[in-house]
């Protein structure tokens, strides 16, 4: 029984001299660094090095602090910009701990240390997007021009299609964010490296906002596309009804004067003819005559008029003599 005892006593003393020895010792990685803690205060200075290190068991404790760059993934937020449009904001960010000790007083943890992340970059966030507009947000750079010429639609007097300038753009919001952050961060130790907008979505009601203008804008320049054509189809037709009425005046023009070149000739012609003798002119006289009453009297007129009348001599005496005043009577 007593060497039962003695067995078991030290099969005890053996475990607790192994626990005791294996408390006793801890490694560090090269990307890590640790904190020893003494009955739950940390010591003033953090292991860094690399190795096997020794502890006081059951009294100390080593925390392991990673070295490596760390990533920050902020959850999807909406909030308003500087001209009161809601947009989606997805955000992420890289951080390293810079001061292991200051990180373990004040956070103890990784878990500690994304939940503080979530609060201070979130906030930074939102007032960085709140102090400045839409175009300002999705904008990278300011040399960014439109991918088509709008000048020659425009003429100068319409911003249709042409992008507004901004002062700043994405790049430097961004920039804002890490600057405000970092002070605020540095107080628990952390280093906070970059911070990037992941993703930019608008807000469902801006996003009918956005296509309202858009196609407030394609029917505008369409709009003036149209006009453009009708004026040009204006003075296409302009143009050809005053080139045909030059034609037609010339035309006209030409045929007058070959037609009064034609009854000067045909009237020469005649002269020439009817002034040989007597008896020609009274021909000549005889058939213009016949020819006025052709053109003066129609097929069914009725005409009342006195035999004394020049021009109606003939139709009383075909040799044209004048009546005498008793048979007129």
């Amino acid at each position: 029984m007593n060497a039962g005892k003695a067995y078991t006593v030290g099969l005890l003393v053996v475990l607790l001299g192994l626990f005791t020895l294996t408390g006793s010792y801890y490694a560090v990685q090269e990307t890590e660094q640790v904190i020893i803690t003494q009955f739950g205060k940390p010591s003033a200075n953090p292991v860094t090095e690399a190795g096997l290190h020794f502890k006081v068991p059951f009294i100390q404790e080593a925390h392991v602090i990673n070295k490596q760059i760390l990533e920050w993934d902020g959850a999807k937020s909406e909030m308003p910009t500087r001209d009161k449009l809601y947009i989606s904001v997805d955000t992420f960010a890289r951080w390293r701990i810079t001061r292991p000790l200051e990180y373990f007083r004040r956070l103890r943890d990784e878990r500690s240390a994304q939940s503080r992340l979530d609060d201070i970059l979130g906030s930074e966030t939102r007032n960085a997007i709140a102090k400045h507009d839409l175009i300002e947000v999705i904008r990278t750079t300011k040399e960014r021009k439109p991918e088509t010429d709008m000048a020659a639609i425009d003429a100068g007097t319409s911003n249709i299609g042409v992008l507004p300038p901004i002062k700043k753009g994405r790049k430097e919001i961004e920039r804002e964010i890490q600057n405000a952050a970092t002070a605020k961060l540095s107080e628990f130790g952390i280093e906070l490296l970059d911070v990037r907008f992941k993703r930019i979505n608008y807000n469902p009601s801006v996003v009918e906002k956005i296509y309202e203008r858009m196609i407030s804008e394609r029917q505008q320049i369409a709009s003036r596309f149209r006009s453009e054509g009708e004026g040009e189809a204006a003075k296409i037709l302009g143009n050809k009804e005053r080139d045909l009425s030059v034609i037609e005046s010339g035309a006209y023009k030409t045929v007058e004067e070959i037609r009064g070149a034609a009854d000067a000739s045909a009237t020469s012609i005649y002269a020439a003819a009817y002034q040989t003798t007597a008896e020609a002119r009274s021909l000549y006289e005889f058939v213009k005559t016949m020819e006025t009453y052709d053109k003066i009297i129609g097929e069914n007129d009725t005409l009342v008029f006195s035999t004394r009348a020049d021009p109606f001599r003939y139709l009383m005496d075909a040799s044209g003599t004048p009546p005498r005043k008793a048979a007129a009577q």
